[in-house]
């Protein structure tokens, strides 16, 4: 118990005291820049407690919930960056980085064909990015070697798959090329024409992509 200002007997439970206290002080945007500031130094897992405050506080900021899913990618919380990456793109269908991130932690989480769908939609998107397609050529590789080893048929379907693929993204382009930015409707389709045929969504975890390829590098 201590005194108050007045001098009178302060009566409050020491679990009272706000929780400012006891953790990061600021607002969001001062968790915020600390949450990068870690993540710059390399202490992921200290900066997603950070940035999970943050987010918190502004649910519906962008920046945030990206940098909070970096962090967590980082720390190797890949179900939890998953999911963050995931509140982004639904938000964002057109957010190319998102779905490359979410194409990646679902690879780590051990879903590389769910991986796949959504590293084909970051890459058709920016084609240009070598990171993307990177990382879209080590999670099929892995989905091909799986089939093999199961002794499927591939041919055909890798056929179709890809005359789907470059339709849906004929398609994503010319959109593009008009000037505007993909709606969510066209990405849903685009994201139709490249689910993989007769993909099993409980395979075994990819390999992890080459160096340089996770969020934060794209």
């Amino acid at each position: 118990m201590s005194q108050g200002s007045d001098g009178s007997q302060d009566s409050r439970d020491p679990g009272d005291v706000p929780a400012a206290h006891s953790g990061p002080q600021g607002d969001p945007q001062a968790w915020y820049q600390r949450g990068l500031e870690l993540l710059g130094r390399g202490s992921p897992a200290a900066a997603a407690q950070i940035l999970q405050r943050a987010a918190a506080a502004e649910p519906r900021s962008r920046s945030v919930r990206e940098a909070l899913a970096r962090a967590q990618f980082g720390a190797r919380r890949y179900a939890e960056a998953a999911d963050s990456f995931r509140m982004i793109v639904e938000a964002s269908p057109a957010d190319d980085y998102a779905h490359f991130g979410l194409g990646l932690a679902l690879a780590r989480s051990g879903d590389p064909a769910s991986a796949a769908e959504y590293l084909a939609l970051a890459a058709a998107m920016r084609p240009d990015s070598k990171h993307y397609t990177d990382a879209l050529h080590a999670v099929r590789a892995t989905l091909q070697a799986r089939r093999s080893q199961d002794g499927a048929a591939t041919g055909s379907t890798e056929d179709t798959g890809s005359a789907l693929f470059m339709a849906g993204l004929l398609q994503f382009t010319s959109h593009r090329s008009g000037g505007r930015e993909p709606n969510g409707y066209g990405v849903m389709r685009l994201r139709a024409a490249i689910r993989p045929a007769g993909s099993d969504p409980g395979s075994p975890a990819a390999r992890p992509p080459s160096p340089g390829t996770g969020p934060g590098t794209g």
